[in-house]
């Protein structure tokens, strides 16, 4: 007879109880040890060793003794699982699967020894879902409860446990003050008031001689002793719980603890933590921008030709780094299929270009003439001081030009700017009833061109007649065309024109462009979008009619 080796495996969710001779765990193995013992006629023995896990939820598989019952199933020392139930395996679906894979794998089994069930039939695997399905929903209600238990009892300001903050002690549910640690929180605090930043204080700090607090860990290592960081002294700084109070999330409550710091005096350093917090971070050689949180500086004033406002909405890149853009509400607000007529706008190219406009518009001496009633000399000399053509962006101690903005109107082509009398009033230091507001509202033609990621704006000042880039790879698709039929092979043309051979098969295809195309792309009328990239990467037909399809929609 072939003998069947079996493992008890046992668990408890809490340490309640573990301590005593004869325990939960216990319990489990000597009925599962007898249920092996009544299999003896079937060839079932015990395997020496135990794999018990005290204290551990059945919710997660990170548990020693279940990881070392595996690891002996897979090198197909165990045949089969003994359990009490179902339940002290795992409380997941999830993770039963990936035992059962694991069991599979290795040709083994296991048993329940209180839930009889074939899992070798439809019913029996049914039966074994519904007993798992309710063990989870059983182990998610605990969950719940804890947590409601939790949020109630700091509400009431109870201490719930966990790392003892230093300057205190653990006193059942609540905490009582320890010193000479609660020494150094004052420390910590008088020295922040004194010099108002988070780095002198550690610097203090740190001549001082403060350490953190020396604790023993239940596996018997010291741990603390050590200089405080920059992170630990900003979090001793902004704990309510110094205050003698109690957080929850983001919720703060009255503590039953008494507070090592006045809670006055906490709630001013708040105040002042979060005034020193908005100062924009510089150091050498680094702009204040960069310290600055972006703004979405047309916010409310731009629309598109339907009278939609262009919201501010932003994304962010798989490194990171955070895309603005204005886009059409009805794109954000509609959860139908998008309107192929909404606007996605870059916001830093397409502020950059109200500025430039603004600053163009105003900076001209014809239109401030006309903007001003029966202005002087001294008045139009003034305005071109103010805003300098040199500077696009604007003077260090003008107005910026998106507050002299009231509205943009965003047609396909054209943007149309309208200023705000009173603010170009101020601008000009004159009064509102001296404003022509006929010559506030003034339009210019523009394109936007994607290439790669970057979406650029492009003026109608500033539109090439032709993209210089494309038309001369195009040359040199037709040179390199030329000398393949010469006879000529790609790793030949590749030495001679000092470029690789992939970027010859590449371009090489820009050759077979229909005539009228290139025609377009020599007199700067080739639909927007057309780049040498974007060829590049999407294939196009070399069939010319086909091709002026797919270009007419770009």
């Amino acid at each position: 007879m072939k003998k069947i080796r079996c493992a008890i495996y046992t668990r408890k969710s809490t340490e309640d109880g573990l301590e005593q001779d004869f325990n939960s765990l216990d319990a489990q193995r000597e009925a599962c040890a007898a249920y092996i013992v009544s299999q003896k006629n079937e060839g079932w023995v015990l395997v020496p060793g135990a794999y018990d896990d005290g204290g551990l939820s059945g919710g997660t598989l990170e548990r020693p003794g279940l990881q070392h019952l595996l690891a002996d199933i897979r090198s197909g020392k165990v045949d089969r699982v003994i359990v009490y139930k179902i339940d002290r395996l795992t409380r997941s679906l999830a993770d039963f699967v990936k035992i059962v894979d694991i069991l599979d794998d290795a040709g083994a089994s296991f048993v329940s020894v209180t839930q009889s069930f074939n899992t070798a039939t439809s019913m029996g695997r049914l039966t074994l879902n519904m007993l798992l399905s309710f063990a989870q929903f059983e182990r998610e209600v605990t969950a719940e409860r804890i947590r409601d238990k939790i949020a109630a009892s700091k509400k009431k300001g109870l201490w719930m446990g966990g790392n003892v903050p230093i300057g205190y002690e653990s006193d059942g549910r609540t905490l009582k003050i320890s010193e000479p640690d609660a020494q150094i929180i004052r420390t910590i605090y008088d020295l922040y008031h004194q010099h108002g930043t988070v780095r002198m204080t550690k610097q203090k700090a740190d001549q001082q001689g403060l350490r953190t607090a020396v604790r023993t860990l239940p596996s018997g290592r010291m741990k603390g002793g050590a200089r405080f960081s920059f992170g630990h002294i900003y979090h001793i700084l902004t704990n309510p719980i110094y205050a003698g109070r109690i957080r929850h999330k983001t919720k703060v409550y009255p503590g039953q603890h008494e507070a090592i710091i006045n809670p006055d005096i906490w709630d001013q350093l708040q105040e002042q933590l979060k005034a020193g917090a908005v100062k924009p971070r510089t150091g050498k050689g680094q702009s204040d921008v960069r310290g600055k949180k972006q703004l979405s500086l047309l916010i409310g004033k731009v629309f598109d030709e339907t009278g939609d406002r262009l919201t501010p909405s932003h994304t962010k890149t798989a490194k990171g780094r955070r895309l603005r853009y204005y886009v059409s509400h009805r794109l954000i607000r509609s959860t139908d299929k998008k309107d192929p007529g909404g606007w996605r706008l870059p916001g830093p190219p397409l502020e950059a270009a109200i500025a430039e406009l603004v600053v163009g518009h105003l900076s001209k001496a014809e239109n401030v003439a006309n903007i001003i009633q029966d202005a002087t000399t001294d008045e139009l000399a003034g305005s071109s001081e103010r805003l300098s053509p040199q500077n696009k962006c604007r003077e260090v101690t003008g107005p910026d030009p998106h507050t002299l903005v009231n509205r943009v109107d965003i047609t396909p082509g054209k943007i149309t700017i309208a200023l705000c009398v009173k603010a170009v009033a101020v601008h000009l230091s004159v009064t509102p009833e001296r404003i022509n507001s006929e010559i506030l509202v003034f339009s210019s033609e523009f394109q936007h061109r994607k290439r790669g990621v970057e979406t650029k704006i492009i003026l109608a000042d500033a539109i090439s007649p032709r993209d210089e880039v494309l038309f001369k790879n195009i040359a040199r698709a037709h040179r390199y065309f030329a000398m393949v039929r010469a006879g000529r092979t790609y790793t030949e043309i590749a030495t001679v024109e000092g470029v690789s051979k992939d970027r010859i098969k590449k371009l090489i295809e820009l050759a077979f462009l229909a005539p009228d195309v290139i025609r377009d792309v020599y007199e700067g009328s080739q639909p927007l979008g057309l780049t040498t990239g974007w060829l590049l990467r999407h294939a196009f037909p070399t069939i010319w009619h086909d091709q002026r399809e797919m270009f007419r929609p770009l």
